[in-house]
């Protein structure tokens, strides 16, 4: 008997402990939750053509992107750079760009960091990308995957520059069927942007002359023929967004595409890229423009907006920061313009805004003070303007 009583009373203790220990568990577990709430699924995002915005596919609530380039870290590398060895820091950084009230996170992926050798893709790269899709969708922040970046020279591979026209369209075509096939059914994809910045010479460029003279150490231009050959540029332009659609559409007939117009796109005097947008708007979702305003041609920039917009599809200022003028001047700028723009993505290198502030230099206040506006804009703008 006294056995059995001694039995029952080291289960009945157990028991305490057990519970005891759940009990602080579910407390633990219920304070992490607060502290860093899990996102719902996201909802796919899609375009309403009547009301010319962006609205989410169940509830067909506007959605009005409010982001960030991710295109390099503070040391200047780029993401293909550092996912693999420091993924770690990946995802701290798209837990800082939810905390500043981002909902979008432009990626710029290396043509030669999926596509090393002709008709083959990197798996180990697919399925890094893989990875960014469920953090994306973890973290609530939708991806602008912008594809056949060529930023560092050095990382081209030699072949993809020996192409023709011909090849080198088919070579793209290649690399983005392989995006879209891993991407087709993840709803953290906003849109796939076809190219940063392309461009149709005026004339004939030499053989592999594909990039555009270095902007900080990268080429952010690409041409996408090195001979006019005749055509109209326009026409050349087309042709290829039609090509790099197509391939995208054999596997992904849901996702949102554009492609990323440097804002001497329109048909005007002077410098042109051939991609005009009222040219090219049929074949896409929408638009999308960076425009970088300088302080003393504020007009200047609010014509550029304003022709992109008459060309009839959502606008997205893709690129936008104060890089010619203030933050104060920045802000008040969107405020002007955010009847015509659906949606606005910045720049964000990394780092918490812990790390930003200990940095004193100039570019580090500057980077500083223009993140702290964009938190303190951020549920303004994601939503409908007046609101």
């Amino acid at each position: 008997m006294e056995s059995t009583r001694s039995a029952v009373d080291g289960g009945k203790t157990m028991q305490k402990r057990w519970c005891m220990t759940l009990g602080a568990a579910l407390i633990l577990a219920t304070f992490l939750a607060r502290a860093n709430p899990p996102s719902a699924a996201l909802p796919w995002i899609e375009v309403d053509a009547a009301r010319g915005c962006f609205v989410t596919h169940d509830t067909k609530t506007p959605f009005y992107p409010w982001g960030f380039n991710y295109d390099h870290d503070a040391r200047d590398r780029l993401i293909e750079d550092y996912w693999d060895a420091e993924w770690a820091k990946v995802e701290a950084d798209f837990r800082q760009m939810r905390r500043l009230g981002a909902n979008v996170a432009r990626i710029h992926l290396q043509f030669g960091r999926f596509c090393p050798k002709p008709n083959e893709v990197s798996a180990p790269a697919l399925d890094r990308l893989s990875d960014l899709m469920r953090l994306a969708e973890r973290e609530g922040i939708y991806l602008d995957l912008t594809g056949l970046g060529c930023y560092h020279k050095k990382d081209v591979p030699a072949w993809y520059d020996r192409l023709s026209e011909s090849e080198r369209w088919a070579a793209q075509a290649f690399f983005w069927e392989a995006i879209a096939r891993r991407g087709a059914a993840s709803p953290a994809i906003f849109c796939y942007d076809l190219m940063n910045e392309p461009v149709v010479p005026g004339g004939r460029r030499g053989d592999g002359e594909w990039l555009g003279p270095p902007f900080a150490e990268k080429h952010f231009v690409q041409f996408i023929t090195l001979d006019q050959a005749g055509r109209p540029r326009p026409a050349i332009a087309r042709q290829w967004i039609d090509t790099l659609v197509q391939a995208i559409r054999r596997h992904d007939a849901r996702h949102l595409i554009t492609v990323g117009m440097v804002d001497w796109s329109l048909d005007r005097s002077g410098l042109t890229s051939g991609f005009e947008p009222g040219e090219m708007a049929p074949a896409l979702d929408f638009l999308a423009v960076h425009v970088y305003p300088e302080s003393k041609k504020l007009a200047e920039a609010t014509a550029t907006l304003k022709g992109f917009h008459q060309a009839g599809k959502p606008l997205v200022v893709e690129e936008i920061f104060p890089l010619h003028c203030s933050g104060k001047e920045l802000e008040a700028f969107i405020d002007q313009h955010r009847s015509m723009v659906q949606g606005w993505i910045s720049f964000y290198w990394g780092g918490a805004m812990e790390e930003l502030r200990a940095n004193q230099t100039i570019a580090g206040a500057m980077i500083r003070d223009w993140l702290e506006r964009f938190e303190k804009r951020a549920e303004r703008m994601k939503k409908p303007p007046g609101r």
